[in-house]
């Protein structure tokens, strides 16, 4: 049994004494000894070293009193299982030498066995549950089949992913293929990393915003919803799609434990626009860890009191950015940590 439970009982609906606090991206850039292993290994070398993930998992978790921690991986593994090379350029970030933009690359596209080529991500969990000890749950993670279309497409990040939504309009039979083909390798991936140990998985559609509301439907929230239908009998499962509040009521009616919401939408809101009925996480800016920790601690009760304390797990609305001070995101897990509520 897991010791602090708190994270799964928000999932379940449960009344808590607090809300639950993690940070996505927390076991990343801001810390000085996540640093200092990314000076020695490059970062697929880190992703796909079963020691390194592990130990980058729980760094965060030495330092901060954090509820649950998120393994330490990359949404582009997957594609990368799929025979889709992506590297990590240097100042650039995501890159692949030849973008998919036809038909017949995405029939060349595998669903690949996923123990054959990412068994280390699922040794990585096992070496990470034995540190954790049964402390707190550990979660898994993949993107979104939108999310990851947008980087196979584009051939590497964009502002806008017009090249990524011209192939979905001009090519839709080859984008549906592909879309279809992510959708059963990431559904194998994450049934294969509950079987490992996780207590939750989490679905990032970071680029889903780019969408109108119908495309959405049609190119990410379909897609989506068959890995949540094929997830939620064996696990918790979160959806966060960054922009997409539009999606909010859709999502609401599916077997998602717990929808995250980023930075732009009010709490109540969100509350109304989830019928006061869903588990929500988030979803305070990331940039906004740039304040003072005083002025942090004041943000974070007042994001709490406006979500209340029940079915509502305390986040950012997105990634923390790598030049925080280790003190500002200690501020953040604090407030939630330290929060009561007011009489």
């Amino acid at each position: 049994m897991i010791k602090n439970d708190l994270y799964l009982k928000a999932l379940r609906g449960e009344t808590v004494e607090r809300p639950p606090v993690w940070m996505m991206r927390q076991a990343g850039r801001y810390l000085p000894e996540f640093i200092a292993l990314r000076d020695q290994y490059d970062f697929f070398t880190r992703c796909q070293t079963p020691e390194l993930a592990s130990e980058i998992t729980v760094q965060p978790i030495r330092r901060f009193p954090l509820d649950a921690a998120i393994l330490f991986s990359d949404i582009l593994v997957v594609p990368q299982a799929m025979g889709i090379d992506f590297k990590m350029k240097e100042n650039v970030g995501p890159w692949l030498d030849n973008p998919i933009r036809t038909m017949e690359q995405v029939q060349n596209v595998v669903v690949p066995d996923v123990d054959d080529t990412l068994g280390y991500v699922f040794d990585a969990i096992e070496l990470t549950l034995i540190k954790l000890d049964n402390e707190i749950p550990l979660i898994g993670f993949a993107g979104s089949p939108w999310t990851i279309l947008c980087y196979c497409v584009e051939g590497k990040g964009s502002k806008a992913f017009d090249i990524a939504k011209s192939f979905c309009f001009q090519q839709p039979e080859a984008a549906h293929l592909l879309l279809q083909k992510i959708t059963d390798t990431t559904i194998a991936y994450l049934k294969r990393k509950v079987e490992k140990g996780v207590s939750a998985v989490q679905v990032f559609d970071s680029w889903g915003g780019m969408l109108s509301p119908a495309d959405y439907q049609e190119f990410s929230w379909q897609y989506i919803n068959q890995i949540v239908e094929a997830l939620s009998p064996l696990t918790h499962v979160v959806v966060f799609g960054k922009g997409c509040w539009f999606a909010l009521e859709d999502m609401t009616m599916s077997k998602v434990s717990a929808l995250g919401v980023d930075w732009t939408i009010k709490p109540e809101l969100a509350r109304t626009l989830t019928n006061h009925t869903m588990t929500l996480q988030g979803n305070f800016d990331p940039a906004r860890l740039h304040s003072s920790p005083e002025t942090i601690k004041k943000m974070v009760t007042e994001m709490i009191n406006r979500f209340g304390k029940d079915r509502y797990i305390a986040n950012l609305g997105h990634g923390i950015l790598p030049n925080i001070p280790v003190e500002n995101a200690e501020a953040f897990i604090r407030a939630v940590v330290d929060w009561k509520p007011t009489i």
